[in-house]
């Protein structure tokens, strides 16, 4: 298993999963691949990648989605889920601000099942309170972000509709882009036909 060197101090796990998935045909939370929902595949990639606490930010079937997890206490009700990420983001970082121990948030899409452990856990390696990081796949931006603690109040003010923190993100000198195209592709789930197994509708 990788994981955060257990000296490293303790970089917490912010999942979003309260989209709606309009274009999908419902939430991707309760899609499955092989056999398992993504909303359960993407908790166990940042357990495995070392990320502590944990929180998954529900939305859409938001009941649902709960009733999933093996812990009902890491679900984040997001307030105006509908108004795209920007609202995840600042519900996720709001509850994790009222945990004293992590130095960043390492954040997480329910859509990238492909995106492993090993990405997750090298973005998020060395991270300090002041990181902000991403990682990259053959120079190309995507996710997971690393947002160091000291920016968190700063990214919840600005982070708005679909955008989340790109805006807040765009043009700093101090992102650090982490190449991950050796480790995988970085690509989403984006129509159910992406899913193997799955026949086309």
């Amino acid at each position: 298993m990788t994981s955060v060197d257990p000296g490293t101090p303790p970089v917490a796990g912010l999942l979003l999963a309260a989209g709606a998935g309009r274009r999908f045909g419902g939430p991707k939370a309760l899609a499955e691949l092989e056999g398992e929902p993504l909303v359960l595949r993407a908790l166990a990639t940042l357990a495995a990648a070392g990320c502590t606490p944990v929180r998954v930010v529900l939305g859409a079937a938001a009941d649902q989605v709960r009733a999933l997890l093996p812990d009902p206490a890491q679900a984040v009700l997001a307030e105006g889920w509908e108004t795209g990420m920007g609202a995840s983001l600042k519900a996720g970082l709001a509850a994790l601000s009222q945990e004293t121990g992590p130095v960043a948030a390492l954040v997480h899409l329910v859509d990238l099942p492909w995106v492993g452990a090993d990405i997750l856990a090298r973005v998020a390696a060395g991270a300090t309170s002041e990181t902000v990081a991403r990682a990259a796949y053959d120079g190309v931006p995507g996710h997971p972000v690393l947002l160091g603690r000291r920016w968190w109040t700063e990214i919840a003010e600005t982070a708005q509709g679909d955008r989340g923190a790109r805006d807040w993100l765009a043009g700093r000198p101090d992102l650090h882009l982490i190449e991950c195209g050796d480790l995988g592709s970085g690509r989403d789930v984006d129509h159910r036909t992406d899913l193997p197994g799955t026949p086309p509708s």
